[in-house]
Order: structure tokens, then sequence, then C-alpha cells
């Protein structure tokens, strides 16, 4: 985040606040292009947003304020500043239900304690679903007003050029459009005055207090009920059993009956057809994420969706054809080169540890130390005497800086992150180390972070200094 960025979100939260800042913690970024940071200050802490995109702003900001009228668990807005497009909200802290989940299982065992946060999830759904769509202005709604056609289309070809053709799935082009017009128009035969929340997945689910509360309902629309159930039981990193899935859709009826009688045959028969188009969705997503824009740990997703998808094939029952869709489904699960996608042979986490320079800048997608509050040796009369001796940044960044009392700080979070990555069984780790010419503090933090974590752990590690490296190549 840009110390522009940072400093206005700071001077926002005093204004609100009355309080003085005290820290900043930067939340590492996920797959939206928003950036969060965590204010603390003597008596309060807030969650600063920064997003250039006003719209999805206004969206989010609108939404909520009319859920917290309705009583739903979600973020108060705190705090706005449009002109620099920041805002506060309610800090839930930082444990999410996809956490949550990973921590508590035990293979396919879901203990009863995480059963009952996982109903209660789904209980606040329903109210989102039913009091939240009575009053809500959809005319704010980021980008459409309602799931509908054009919509549908979107992500049915999201995941055409985003999957299908970077995965080198062979399809017949004009059947399997032909296909995604019969496909939307039974989708929309499923009632939709409701409120979609388009992404209802753990990710998006905090516990705070061992109650859930819900975030990044921006996306969301008028729609079909079904969607929201489906992208929760068959978000495929949070892995669920099937046994889990069926006693959670028939918890989810229960609770929607409370409201209205529901035609359950009906229901599920489109459930199956949401599921399906959620997760063709989703995959779109990896492959944009993974294939084109070469995020590895978005690719350790694929082979859990097709795994899914072999299960949901096994339950569609559509009324309509669409044999160009269902092969080219059936190809994605029998293909040899998505089985093996994002897995990594040795089953190791890849840890990739870098130094930069601040004047160049970088386009991070991990973890960022800024070392330039380290005293810098360039700035010592000896090191242009010793320069040439390998032996006296270390020794001067040792025993005459703070530097070994920062990196004590750094493995603290990076211990965190490694043991969280492994027990989720994401692959890959990026860790940034920037200083202002990316060729003393940044070298050497980077090279020490690089060998303690291989002395440490059992991963691969790949040190790369940018600046010397340049040098070199020159």
């Amino acid at each position: 985040m840009k110390k522009t960025i940072k400093q206005n979100i700071i001077t926002l939260f005093e204004q609100w606040s009355g309080d003085q800042f005290v820290k900043t913690e930067l939340i590492p970024p996920s797959g939206s292009y928003r950036q969060y940071i965590r204010i603390i200050g003597e008596k309060k802490r807030v969650m600063g947003v920064y997003n250039t995109d006003k719209k999805e702003n206004n969206a989010f900001i609108s939404f909520s304020r009319h859920f917290k009228s309705k009583g739903l668990p979600v973020p108060e807005i705190l705090a706005v500043d449009e002109s620099k497009d920041i805002y506060l909200q309610d800090d839930f802290g930082d444990t999410m239900l996809f956490d949550y989940i990973q921590n508590e299982r035990s293979s396919d065992h879901f203990p009863d304690s995480m059963v009952l946060i996982l109903k209660k999830t789904i209980k606040e759904l329903v109210r989102f679903q039913i009091e939240g769509h009575e009053g809500l202005d959809y005319s704010l709604a980021y980008p459409r007003a309602a799931f509908d056609k054009q919509s549908m289309m979107w992500d049915l070809n999201y995941f055409k050029y985003y999957f299908l053709k970077l995965a080198k799935i062979p399809f017949d082009e004009q059947l399997l459009e032909e296909d995604y017009l019969k496909f939307t128009d039974y989708l929309l035969q499923a009632p939709s005055d409701h409120f979609l929340y388009r992404d209802f997945q753990s990710r998006n689910v905090m516990l705070k207090d061992g109650e859930p509360r819900f975030i990044d309902y921006q996306g969301g629309r008028k729609g079909a009920l079904p969607y929201d159930l489906a992208s929760l039981l068959y978000d495929a990193k949070a892995d669920f059993p099937q046994a889990i899935r069926d006693e959670l859709l028939a918890y989810y009826l229960e609770e929607l009956g409370q409201y209205s009688q529901i035609d359950i045959e009906g229901f599920k028969s489109h459930y199956y057809a949401f599921v399906l188009i959620r997760m063709m969705q989703a995959m779109g997503a990896f492959g944009f994420r993974g294939f084109y824009e070469k995020k590895e740990h978005f690719l350790q997703s694929i082979p859990y969706a097709l795994r899914d998808l072999k299960e949901v094939l096994l339950h569609l029952n559509f009324p309509i054809q669409l044999s160009e869709l269902i092969s080219a489904l059936e190809r994605v699960c029998d293909s040899e080169f998505l089985k093996t996608v994002g897995v990594n042979e040795e089953d190791k986490l890849k840890v990739s540890v870098q130094s930069f320079s601040y004047r160049r800048g970088i386009q991070p997608d991990g973890f960022v130390f800024d070392c330039r509050i380290i005293d810098d040796p360039v700035g010592d009369i000896r090191f242009e005497e010793s320069h040439m001796n390998s032996e006296f940044s270390p020794t001067f960044f040792k025993e005459e800086t703070s530097m070994h009392a920062f990196l004590k700080s750094v493995c603290a979070v990076l211990d965190f992150a490694i043991d969280k990555s492994q027990k989720q069984k994401i692959n890959q780790l990026e860790i940034y180390f920037g200083c202002v010419g990316g060729q003393h503090r940044s070298v050497y933090a980077a090279g020490f972070i690089a060998e303690y974590i291989n002395l440490k752990y059992d991963v691969e590690v790949n040190l790369r200094h940018q600046e010397l490296d340049n040098v070199v190549a020159q």
C-alpha cells in the first residue's frame, strides 16, 4: 500500500475517532483488487479500505447500511472519504470460517461444534436472502441489478475463455453457445425475487466471539435462492464431504420453510443447475488467476473442483439436452493435464523470497516488509572504506542496528503464515523485502529469512535479489 494512501486512512481514522493512531497491520492481498489495512489506536481498532472502483464502494457501503438496519451481522461503516476512495469499517479480526474448518476438521470428520457454526452461517444466509431483500435498493448493485441472462452468460464465457481454452479442452464453440442459451433459460425459470449474495463462501465469513460475521457482498444482486448455498457448499478448497453437504442442504430447506412453503423437488432440480454454473464461474476464476495471471495458489483449487464436478454431474437431471456442455465438462474431468495442475510432485510448499528497490517498485502478491526503517550502512563512513569486505554489512546489521529485532518479528509472522499454508495445502508463498536501493538492507534481510525458513521447514526456498541480479545481468 502506498504511503499516501496509508496516511489518508490514518488521517480519516483520527478525524472519525478522536483517537491517537498507534500502528497499522497490512492485510495480505487475496483475489480482490481492494486493499485492506488494520488501524490500531490507543482505544479503538478498525479496518481501513482503499478501492478505486467507486461503484463497487458505493454498493458495499449502501448494502452494509441496509443490512445493518435489518440486524444482520455485517460491518458497520464508520467513516467514508469518497474523494480519496477510502472508508473505515468494523474490524472482525482474522479468523475466517475457512481457516476454522481447516484447523478443526479431521479428514472428513466434522465435529458437532463445526456443524453448529455452519448451521448458524446458513441460518444467517436465509436472513440475507429474505429479510435483506426487503427494501434493498438494487439500482446500486454492482455490476448488475440482477443475476439475469447477461450475468449468467458472462460467467459461462469466463469459464469458456479462461478455463476451457487455457486448459486446452476441446469443444465445439457454436454448439456450446447454443447449450449456454438453453442452460440459462432453464436457470431463469427458478424464482428470483430474493437477495443473491453472489460470493457466499467460507473466506467471506469471519468468526468473531464464536459467531459468524459477513463481508464482501458488494457483488450482490437480485437472484435465485440456490446459488448462494451452492457457493458455500461447493467451494473447492473448503472441501466439504458429501454427507455434510446433504445435511446442510436439509437444514437450509428447513430454515427456508420458516418463511414460506417450499417446493423441495423443484428447488433441488434447480439447485444442482446453480451448483454447476457456480462451479464453472469459480473454475473460470481459477483459470484467470492461475493460468493467465500466473498466481499458482489459485491452481491448487483445480483438483478439488474436478472431484466435485464429477459428483455434481451424477446429480444432474435436466429436462433439456445440453450435450456439448456436458461433454466438455466430462472432458474437463478426464483431463490428465488438469489432474496435475497445481500439484507439487513432492507436496512441498514453495517459498519465494525476494529483495527489491523501492525506486523501481514491484507488483507484490504476498508479504512485503519495508527495511527502510533500518539504519543504512551506506551512510556509515566505514562502508566506503570497507564495502569490498563482505563481512562488513553482516556485522553492521547484527551489532549496530535494530535489524535482528525487526527480523525476529518478521519470523513470527512468517512462522504463522507457513504453518497455515501447509495445513491448508497451499503450495506457494511470496515474501518481499524492500529498501531504497535494493542492495544492502533488503538483501541482508531476504538472505537471513531464506536461510531461517530453509533450516526450520521442509519447504522449497527460492531466493532472488532483484537489483543484484540486474547488476550481474548488465
